[in-house]
């Protein structure tokens, strides 16, 4: 699959810093760890089960706070051998940035669950299936551009 100048700069702006030969070979890797939570987190949300979103809370805990997705194991170690890629990279800042966000996200649809409130927690849980969709598709990372923007614009005021 070829990389074109927007899915270049949706890495980059992820925090990847990779050629574009290595990123036409991840194109999959790089995906496979949002689509996996994109699956269960639509699953979680068919159902309406604060449960399976909590048993989200952690794994995004740990993406956010380690190199490593826990999910990108089951592609370094597994699956990745049996497509023959490439093993991933660890994720840069900002993408682990992006899934402490996703995590208080989802800890917010669990708890709307949990209480009785599913409307609200539906609503949530579809704007974090939309942005996570987006991500899985395009490599385009909602919250990476907002805290892309963030960095500039303290970097202006700090320089002014």
């Amino acid at each position: 699959m070829k990389a074109g100048p927007w899915m270049r700069a949706n890495l980059s702006l992820q925090g990847y810093g990779i050629v574009d030969s290595e990123r036409q070979r991840l194109w999959l890797g790089l995906r496979f760890a949002t689509a996996l939570c994109l699956a269960l987190v639509v699953t979680a949300l068919l159902l309406q089960s604060a449960m399976l979103l909590a048993v989200l809370v952690p794994i995004g805990a740990v993406a956010g706070c380690s190199a490593r997705h826990p999910f990108d194991h089951l592609w370094n170690h597994g699956l990745r051998h049996l497509l023959r890629a490439p093993a991933l990279p660890p994720n840069p800042t900002r993408r682990r940035h992006a899934f402490k966000l996703g995590t208080v996200w989802l800890a917010l649809c669990a708890g709307l669950f949990a209480v009785g409130v599913p409307t609200a927690g539906l609503v949530l849980g579809g704007v974090l299936v939309a942005v996570c969709g987006l991500l899985t598709a395009t490599n385009f990372c909602v919250p990476s551009l907002m805290l892309g923007w963030w960095d500039a614009r303290r970097r202006t005021e700090v320089a002014a």
